[in-house]
């Protein structure tokens, strides 16, 4: 006869693994709201930056084939 193994909620991998996930969330250091804001702008402003450099680029590039194509 086989042994029924039972998991009780302290030994339950699951519940384990949620205990666990909670525990290092509360060692997080959140940002403040100020600094949270500060980085979003830090990052909108860079990819607009990226995405106008490289427009510029593929604007160049597109001018120089067309000229060598000579279409």
């Amino acid at each position: 006869m086989a042994k029924e193994k039972s998991l009780s909620l302290t030994n339950n991998p699951i519940v384990q693994y949620l205990k666990e996930a909670r525990a290092e969330m509360n060692k997080v250091t959140w940002p403040t709201r100020e600094e949270a804001l500060r980085l979003t702008g830090i990052v909108l402003a860079v990819t607009a930056a990226m995405a106008a450099f490289l427009g510029f680029l593929d604007a160049v590039f597109g001018t120089l084939f067309r000229f060598i194509i000579g279409t």
